[in-house]
């Protein structure tokens, strides 16, 4: 009797073409969604995770196309809804990896209230939001980011409200991962999409979006081989914030007043700076403030990176310990005895 040996090829591994959909993409050339699909595409391969565990929901949008591209399991949901789905999809099978995709209109106008309680509920999911501060499939409407004074067709004459700030909204919501990257910055994007994959919990990313058509180089002053190390500043846990076209220039607190200071002076050094910790709360908010405010009158870049990660229970999790206790200590329930309740009336 002779016995046969089987075999078993290991899976090979998957590339960025494994997640690419059929379908023809249909953006505006010079679109930046082109290079959010791409990165996103780029970094999965990486990730360890099977391709049927991965679902991308989406709502209504440029961006939302995005659940076509992919190879994945997807819907493209109703307008600021996406991340209630979303949120169904993870309790429904928690061991999914969710990815919401969302503009700038469809998650701080439409779907503002389930953003913010998307983000303090803390499901594990991912949910990127691709900012371009205008509503480009409807032809160019000023959003719920559009810079104050804006003008567009629904504001001739210039907006004149204040802008949400996303990634203050999402601290103020109680966000446990909050991060910024830009659509002109391939590498960047790639790692801080790895960072989010790997916290537990709803990792919110903000992606500066171009709309070449509507609002052409909003965010290129970031970007530009010619002011990005003025306009921007990196972050990066456990280093100094330093910046400038010769790293001539550093951040420091007086109080808790950040100041910009010029480490070409003798006495100042990087010890002086302040030192970028993902955990520190207080400073991730006046972080997310270098924005359009200043400080003491003074102009500071925009950061990029990891704002601030927070380990906590999640909302799948605590759900499902819940079930487990209430089951072990009632038993399962029929269905009828489920919908009936406990509680009933004999009308005489």
């Amino acid at each position: 009797m002779t016995t046969s040996i089987i075999e078993i090829e290991e899976p090979s591994k998957l590339s960025s073409k494994d997640f690419a959909s059929n379908q023809e993409v249909k953006w505006c050339p010079g679109c930046g969604d082109y290079s959010i699909l791409k990165q996103v595409q780029s970094v999965f391969p990486d990730l360890g995770v099977p391709k049927e565990n991965i679902v991308f929901i989406s709502g209504i949008g440029c961006s939302s196309r995005f659940t076509y591209y992919m190879d994945t399991y997807g819907m493209h949901s109703i307008h600021g809804r996406a991340a209630a789905i979303a949120s169904g999809v993870k309790a429904a099978n928690p061991d999914l990896s969710v990815w919401v995709i969302s503009g700038d209109g469809d998650s701080f106008s439409i779907g503002g209230n389930h953003f913010i309680h998307s983000m303090r509920k803390n499901f594990n999911l991912n949910y990127l939001v691709f900012n371009n501060q205008i509503y480009s499939l409807t032809k160019g409407q000023y959003s719920p980011t559009s810079e104050k004074g804006k003008v567009t067709k629904t504001s001739p004459y210039g907006s004149i409200e204040e802008p949400f700030n996303p990634s203050e909204l999402a601290l103020g919501a109680k966000a446990s991962f909050v991060a910024r990257t830009l659509d002109r910055d391939p590498k960047h994007m790639q790692a801080v999409l790895k960072r989010a994959n790997e916290h537990k919990g709803t990792s919110f990313v903000e992606v500066y979006q171009n709309c070449p058509v509507f609002n052409d180089a909003t965010f290129f002053a970031f970007s530009d081989k010619e002011t990005k190390k003025e306009e921007a500043i990196l972050l990066e846990q456990g280093k100094p914030l330093i910046f400038g076209n010769d790293n001539e220039k550093g951040i420091k607190f007086e109080g808790l007043t950040p100041v910009i200071v010029n480490l070409n002076e003798s006495s100042i050094s990087t010890n002086d700076l302040w030192i970028h910790d993902e955990k520190d709360k207080t400073k991730a908010n006046i972080l997310a403030r270098f924005f359009d405010t200043t400080f003491n009158g003074e102009h500071f870049p925009r950061p990029f990176g990891v704002f601030y990660t927070e380990d906590r229970l999640t909302y799948d999790e605590g759900m499902t310990e819940q079930i487990k206790e209430v089951t072990a200590r009632k038993g399962k329930m029929p269905l009828n005895k489920i919908l009936s309740g406990d509680k009933t009336w004999h009308i005489a």
